[in-house]
């Protein structure tokens, strides 16, 4: 058993960005928190699903070119090699909790 608390870890980029709750061994999963006008960064696995479940806020997803307005309790499951981003154009914060399957941290390719 590996037990954590969200409030013991740190987001990348202090006040939002990614946090991990668990990396491995087999997923990783954790939370992403971003500020009005702020954006995940445009990506795709090579081989790795992500999930995306949105808690709060009223973002853009960007899936291969389409944009698709997020509303709070929307999931979205990405196949690699699906290009993708989330753009925070909100006057709110967004908090998003994402899983990636399997465990494989070179896989992101940036875009």
């Amino acid at each position: 058993m590996e037990k954590v608390n969200e409030h013991e870890q740190e987001f990348r980029g202090g006040d939002s960005g990614v946090k991990y709750m668990f990396r491995g061994p087999i997923i990783d999963w954790g939370i992403i928190k971003l500020l009005p006008g702020q954006a995940l960064g445009h990506h795709y696995h090579e081989a790795v699903e992500e999930t995306f479940y949105f808690t709060t806020g009223t973002p853009k997803i960007i899936v291969d070119g389409v944009e698709h307005r997020v509303t709070e309790g929307d999931a979205f499951r990405l196949q690699p090699p699906e290009k993708h981003d989330i753009v925070n154009d909100s006057e709110g914060e967004t908090v998003i909790i994402f899983i990636k399957s399997t465990y494989a941290p070179k896989d992101k390719v940036n875009v």
